[in-house]
């Protein structure tokens, strides 16, 4: 499951460069989460680093994006991949 930033985001700026991935982003008011980038820290940590980081915890899982470890790591190797390309 992708995680998602809720409305109580400070806009604190910490959780942007600890995401692995590129996928936190500044949207029109507050840090959105991509959730095809999200792969929650798989391949990378143990645990999501934007969660870790955020001062107000305003990071959960997102409900409408269920996927299982093994989606993750797929998804991890996928970004990986196309990461690697030329281009």
């Amino acid at each position: 499951m992708a995680l998602l930033i809720t409305d109580d985001c400070i806009n604190c700026d910490v959780c942007e460069p600890e995401c692995p991935n590129e996928a936190i982003y500044m949207g029109p008011e507050i840090y959105e989460i991509d959730p095809n980038k999200c792969t929650e820290c798989v391949g990378h940590y143990d645990v999501p680093q934007c969660k870790e980081v955020c001062p107000v915890s305003c990071i959960p899982f997102n409900p409408a994006w269920s996927e299982t470890p093994e989606q993750l790591l797929a998804k991890y190797e996928r970004l990986q991949a196309e990461a690697k390309k030329p281009g």
